[in-house]
């Protein structure tokens, strides 16, 4: 009996299966500081990507933020520009734009992704918000490809004043789009003072038929009030590695300044990435 229809088939069966696997990759757009944290950064609302993130928290802390973000992993050549806008202050409805430009894969297999989001927050009570996010994801290249819109909820406790959990779902819209599959996340944020500890786990229940879970933890530290140092790990539950993560900024007394990240991947492709994001803010 001859191999070959044998291997073929094996073939076409591995590709298949890899095409199903969703794109952690826009999973995965974030701050310099939320790197940093490992990617827990979600329960916080600290910065803009409560937009990506819960949109509940965009309304956590009332402010005006601004934020620049760049990223770039030298070992797989993969890089993220980004510039978003949160308005918190004006009212007690707060609400966010989002554009992230993500260059991914390489030569000939190089995709460009244009995601953009428009999210809104709100506090029912002082201890409940919700949020909600619209997000459009243009991309195209030669063998990823995607015009879809889709829909992101938030929702979160302030058990305290400084502890904080929430929940989101996450494209709830079905494109039948690997790259905007749908998940859920669980987060808690600790934020006392000088030290902020955070924890989020992101569960995927439908690509593998199965429950697919990501684990991530962080922790910053502020020295003389003006110096955040950071440390994360996360786990990804669909490619099975780690990540060690750490970063420093700088912090102005109105709460702009800049943040810089490095993370590690152990395993995988083992990706070496570095992001800085430049902050402004105003009460």
């Amino acid at each position: 009996m001859s191999l070959r229809p044998v291997v073929l088939l094996f073939a076409v069966c591995v590709s298949t299966a890899a095409l199903a696997q969703p794109s952690e990759d826009l999973r995965d757009v974030m701050s310099a500081r939320a790197y940093g944290m490992g990617g827990a950064y979600r329960a916080l609302g600290l910065g803009t990507e409560a937009i990506l993130g819960n949109p509940a928290a965009m309304a956590l802390y009332p402010a005006y933020r601004v934020e620049g973000t760049a990223a770039w992993d030298h070992r797989i050549k993969e890089g993220v520009l980004g510039v978003s806008v949160i308005d918190g202050a004006t009212s007690k409805l707060a609400m966010g734009m989002d554009y992230h430009w993500v260059s991914l894969g390489r030569g000939g297999a190089r995709t460009t992704a244009h995601l953009s989001s428009l999210g809104v927050g709100f506090p029912l009570t002082p201890g409940i918000l919700i949020g909600a996010a619209a997000r459009y994801l243009r991309m195209s290249g030669m063998d990823r490809y995607a015009n879809s819109v889709t829909v992101d909820t938030g929702l979160l406790f302030r058990l305290s004043q400084s502890l904080v959990a929430g929940v989101s779902g996450h494209n709830l819209i079905n494109t039948n789009n690997v790259e905007l599959t749908r998940y859920y996340t669980g987060h808690l944020g600790i934020n006392s003072g000088m030290l902020t500890v955070a924890g989020d786990v992101r569960a995927d229940f439908e690509t593998n038929d199965k429950t697919t879970l990501t684990y991530s933890g962080g922790l910053e530290y502020i020295l003389g009030m003006q110096v955040p140092l950071r440390a994360g790990y996360s786990y990804d539950g669909f490619t099975r590695t780690s990540r060690l993560s750490t970063g420093l900024g700088f912090m102005t007394e109105t709460g702009g300044g800049l943040d810089l990240a490095y993370r590690y991947e152990m395993g995988g492709e083992k990706s070496r990435m570095l992001a800085l994001t430049i902050r402004m803010q105003m009460n």
